[in-house]
């Protein structure tokens, strides 16, 4: 009997695997495992996970190098949740702290404790840098600080927001009008990194968007806007 096969999962397939530093028993991070994910992580000795945005499973570390090696898998009383000591190589969060648990609550407010041990974009491939970006701009938002812009932009409200998307588009618009490729994607990325920012004043994580478009793959323009006039 296979470790995956004494284990409960949700309705979806899943279970939360939480993993620890094998040595000081530090908590890194909190993730979810379907069943193949499971057998993967015990058949390669590398902590394999299940992406609920991108649908798929991935390996940590499979374009960082941040990989989890496993020292040891534990699961609860219930089957439904599992503990896994790891010798982590790099940082385990995408923000680039050791730990996905570096702040701490206090009276006066949510404290980061401890310094970010990589760059966070070199944890983050290609396909996750939206997310990478996103979760900066959140904590950007949830930790302020006078010399972050982000931090100004929600000090500001949503109409100064609003006010930076249109002007972003109207950049995105112009550039393409010019035809120099570079300037696109210079303002693209711009227009895309103000959206995401919207996209943190109503907490609206960008995996929403990714499971829009995968409703949308497929469809005809035509059919797209009649599933949205039913």
């Amino acid at each position: 009997m296979s470790l995956a096969d004494q284990l409960k999962f949700d309705a979806h397939g899943l279970i939360p695997a939480i993993t620890r530093d094998a040595d000081t028993g530090e908590v890194l991070m909190m993730a979810y495992m379907n069943a193949e994910a499971v057998d993967k992580t015990v058949e390669t000795g590398k902590v394999h996970y299940y992406s609920r945005s991108r649908r798929k499973l991935w390996m940590k570390g499979e374009s960082s190098g941040h990989v989890q090696t496993v020292k040891e898998i534990r699961f609860d009383c219930d089957a439904d949740c599992l503990l896994i000591a790891i010798e982590q190589q790099g940082a385990a969060c995408h923000t680039g702290h050791k730990s996905c648990f570096y702040r701490v609550w206090t009276p006066e407010g949510a404290e980061i404790e401890g310094e970010k041990t990589v760059d966070a974009a070199a944890i983050y491939g290609q396909q996750d840098i939206l997310d990478a970006v996103y979760h900066v701009i959140q904590e950007r938002r949830q930790n302020p600080n006078e010399k972050s812009y982000v931090a100004s932009l929600f000090n500001k409200g949503l109409d100064k927001i609003l006010g930076k998307i249109g002007e972003e588009a109207t950049e995105t618009a112009v550039a393409g009008k010019g035809g120099n490729p570079d300037e696109v994607v210079y303002e693209a990325a711009d227009l895309f990194f103000h959206t995401l920012i919207l996209l943190g004043y109503y907490d609206l994580p960008p995996e929403r968007i990714y499971a829009e478009l995968r409703r949308r793959f497929g469809m005809s323009g035509i059919e797209e806007k009649q599933s949205r006039d039913k």
